[in-house]
């Protein structure tokens, strides 16, 4: 168990997750953690159903926490930071869940050095995702060790010491999710045009993609191997894939996953965030 107090700034889905995730295992208690954020009705509504502490004051929310998990919207993050900025605990880790928002940047947003950055995806929101992070120097071994039991209840994680992995995780699993249920509607799609009916081929699509992860998971093969072994000599997948490769499919992938890259490196370096809607931009130092 995590004998620490826990202290969650924004009631989104990915916090629920989290903090969800740590007491189903067994990992925290209720009484351990705190939500905070503005919504009163959704806070309340969380409150109701796992017997969270919750405030809507974020300064009191820190005041006795050892892990402050920032969970809110990037547009939110310079208002939030002007806010806590040194009002949170010297000793208490700062664990980050903002797309985009760098160790420097928190760091000297919220002027305090013990900081982790991570990059969760989708899947995690059920407990099957992955997450990359990355930490400042000054977080200690225990405080590492905190935040992968933190991110266990999330699903897989993997630490790196580059920071700059974390824009290639953005592109490669933390956007991963929309390449493959694009992948997967294109299938259906085609199905139904072949004359499937609509839920037969999502079942078919559905079964064969986690049926093919799962056999690949168990497999020591090469993932091209396992490829070869189902084209056989002048048949219809060999048919299939010829096409793929002439429409260039392989390229195509590769230049979306580079162009989510370039993206999220970036958001990094603006030098102010858009707010969607209201044709304005909030500036920030980094």
């Amino acid at each position: 168990m995590i004998n620490t107090n826990i202290t969650f700034i924004g009631p989104g889905a990915m916090a629920e997750a989290i903090f969800s995730g740590l007491i189903r295992n067994g990992l925290s208690i209720p009484e351990r953690i705190t939500l905070s954020g503005p919504n009163e009705i959704r806070l309340e509504q969380l409150h109701q159903k796992y017997q969270i502490n919750i405030n809507t004051n974020n300064i009191e929310a820190v005041k006795n926490a050892n892990v402050v998990i920032l969970s809110i919207k990037p547009q939110r993050l310079p208002e939030v930071m002007s806010e806590l900025k040194n009002q949170i605990p010297e000793d208490a880790l700062v664990l980050s869940i903002v797309a985009g928002a760098s160790l420097k940047r928190i760091r000297k947003g919220l002027d305090h050095s013990l900081v982790v950055r991570t990059m969760p995806n989708t899947p995690s929101q059920i407990g099957e995702g992955i997450t990359v992070w990355t930490a400042t120097n000054q977080v200690s071994q225990n405080q590492k060790e905190i935040t992968i039991s933190i991110l266990g209840a999330l699903g897989y994680e993997i630490f790196v010491q580059d920071e700059h992995y974390l824009d290639m995780a953005t592109a490669l699993s933390g956007t991963g999710p929309a390449y493959v249920f694009m992948f997967m509607e294109s299938m259906i799609d085609a199905g139904v045009h072949m004359g499937l009916p609509r839920r037969i081929a999502e079942e078919l699509v559905l079964q064969t993609i986690l049926g093919s992860v799962n056999y690949y998971k168990q497999n020591d093969k090469h993932i091209s191997a396992l490829r070869n072994q189902v084209t056989s000599p002048g048949g219809t997948s060999a048919e299939a894939l010829y096409y793929l490769e002439k429409a260039g499919f392989r390229t195509a992938i590769s230049r979306a996953i580079w162009a989510a890259y370039q993206r999220s490196t970036e958001l990094g370096k603006d030098p102010a965030i858009h707010i969607p809607g209201s044709g304005q931009t909030q500036p920030f130092e980094d």
